[in-house]
């Protein structure tokens, strides 16, 4: 994984030091919050519903035992014991003091971590595929790509004030874990059909928000060497022609379709044309600098098949379910990425104490060469398992209550924190995902209904990606009521689909029935093998309106009665 170097180390310190100024002149009253505000962003603090909020960055949602350790430490010392890790590969903390938060800032700056870039219109913490090095559909690791963006971005002078926020993803594989095609950039790392090179597929103008919009190709292939002067010309046309004076229509896909994307495009080639793209484009030995960082772990030969796990498997249910669910397999024989779901049932999506935190840290460093992942889907990956290790993996995991069977099944359920912290929201999440999760709480029917997401949101910001699941949830006000619109057919893949709304808006008890109905109506279509989203695509969504509509009538009909 990526080290500092001095540069680093020097920049961050500093920038450190001059936020402790900046809070200070804060609390003695010499800034006002108008003033506080944008320096306070630039440092990843927010100010939320109850208390300030520090947005921690992750990139490309890479840790180390040493860096889960140090998280750990911060949520006891200065939080309520735990943090929320987020849809970006994030962490956040939700109740610091102000105060405090330069202290927070050193802590992290000691092992080498910060809160640059996780807030303020620049471009944000830049995420990737969780399984990165990992999986065998994958043409190149993609965090090499993401850390030379990192370094390329970070306090680019021309870019520090946007128009809005950017968002960058980049996946090397296939199968696209990493949602390029709801990000203002989105990168695919391929081979030319023809050559064979390396380049990347690009796509601007994805996002979700009151505006979902799926992202438009601009470049069916750029050469790798190209990349850094190909995104600075995209960054430059968007800063200059993008809306300033309304920022609901800021983003870069509001520009993309107003212009549409063959003129957007037209104006980034003529904008890559005039650059001097030597000057921009990463120095060759850099790049090879870079990746040698990402160089894999020094892996044993071992079997294909592990002769213990199965086993142990055999004789332990609990084990073998866990293996089914939440084991990915791994592109070097012996090996598995196990991903430690943070969806226990009765608790908040993305959770983690501080004891469940070391617990995964003393894992990554006995049995994953000390690394492990944040996903998009609030979970926690160790990407590097020997199948032999399983076993025992599974049971510290269980021991710390992280060894839930569920992922990217019914109650892998994404959330947004929601009305119960977020200044924005206009209805909770949690508690929401929580009734839902409940409602399906029995294993083996989970296993029964097979892989579905369920995204929750609390706003139009969709900082739950309500728009890009199976089953989405947007929790809005009305009339003073908390209100549920359920949209179907939502999809973050490389099949990247916007869901459609099914009706009128429910109450929250109402949920998990309404839920229940949708799961029904796929359980009687569904054909030999196929997923809720595979039943969804081939029968449309007229049965599921159907039945939800039939469901939100007699909900209303019983409230008059």
């Amino acid at each position: 994984m990526y080290r500092y170097d001095e540069f680093d180390e020097r920049f961050v310190r500093e920038r450190v030091a001059q936020f402790r100024d900046q809070v200070a002149r804060r609390l003695d009253g010499s800034l006002t919050e108008e003033e506080f505000k944008p320096l306070r962003l630039r440092n990843g603090v927010y100010l939320q519903l109850h208390a300030y909020m520090l947005r921690i960055a992750v990139p490309y949602g890479t840790l180390s035992g040493r860096q889960l350790r140090q998280l750990a430490l911060i949520a006891e010392r200065y939080d309520r014991g735990y943090g929320h890790f987020t849809t970006r590969q994030n962490i956040q903390f939700n109740w610091p003091k102000l105060r405090d938060v330069p202290a927070i800032l050193d802590l992290l700056a000691d092992v080498e971590m910060h809160c640059i870039q996780t807030s303020g219109n620049c471009i944000r913490n830049v995420t990737a595929d969780h399984f990165a090095g990992v999986a065998a559909d994958e043409v190149e690791d993609p965090r090499p790509t993401a850390e030379l963006i990192r370094q390329w971005s970070t306090n680019h002078p021309e870019f520090c004030y946007l128009p809005r926020k950017f968002k960058v993803a980049v996946t090397g594989a296939e199968e696209d874990r990493a949602a390029i095609g709801v990000h203002d950039v989105g990168l695919r790392l391929l081979r030319h059909p023809e050559t064979g090179a390396l380049g990347y597929r690009v796509l601007v103008g994805g996002g979700l928000g009151r505006t979902p919009i799926v992202g438009k190709v601009v470049r069916e292939f750029l050469p790798k060497a190209e990349l850094l002067a190909y995104l600075e010309a995209v960054m430059r046309v968007y800063n200059a022609e993008g809306r300033r004076d309304n920022k609901y229509k800021a983003r870069v896909k509001i520009l993309v379709h107003e212009l549409g994307e063959e003129e957007f495009a037209r104006r980034v080639e003529a904008e890559f044309a005039q650059l001097d793209g030597p000057s921009i484009n990463a120095d060759p030995e850099e790049v090879a600098r870079i990746a040698a960082y990402f160089a894999p772990p020094a892996y044993e030969s071992l079997p294909a098949r592990s002769a213990r796990l199965e086993a142990a498997k055999a004789t332990n249910p609990a084990l073998a379910g866990f293996v089914t669910t939440n084991v990915f397999p791994h592109r070097v024989p012996g090996y598995a990425a196990v991903t430690v779901s943070l969806k226990l049932i009765g608790g908040a999506p993305g959770d983690a104490t501080a004891e469940q935190m070391r617990a995964v840290a003393d894992l990554a460093e006995r049995y994953s060469f000390d690394e492990l992942r944040v996903s998009h889907h609030q979970n926690l990956v160790l990407p590097h398992v020997r199948q032999d290790d399983l076993p025992a993996v599974f049971a510290a995991l269980a021991a710390a209550g992280l060894a839930t069977a569920n992922v990217g099944l019914v109650t892998d359920i994404i959330a947004c924190p929601g009305l119960d912290y977020c200044a924005l929201a206009t209805a909770r999440s949690i508690p929401i995902a929580q009734s839902v999760a409940e409602r399906f709480r029995d294993p083996v029917r989970q296993q029964e209904i097979g892989p579905l997401n369920i995204k929750i949101s609390g706003c139009i910001n969709a900082c739950g990606h309500h728009h890009v699941g199976h089953i989405g949830i947007l929790g809005l006000e009305k009339n003073g009521i908390e209100n549920y619109q359920i949209t179907l057919g939502g999809d973050a893949s490389e099949k990247t689909a916007l869901g459609e709304r099914l009706g009128p808006g429910i109450a929250a008890e109402e949920v998990p029935e309404a839920i229940e109905r949708l799961v029904e109506v796929y359980l009687a279509a569904r054909g030999a093998g196929e997923s809720f989203i595979d039943t969804t695509r081939r029968i449309g969504l007229e049965p599921f309106k159907a039945a939800f509509q039939s469901f939100a009538r007699k909900e209303v009909q019983d409230a008059a009665a």
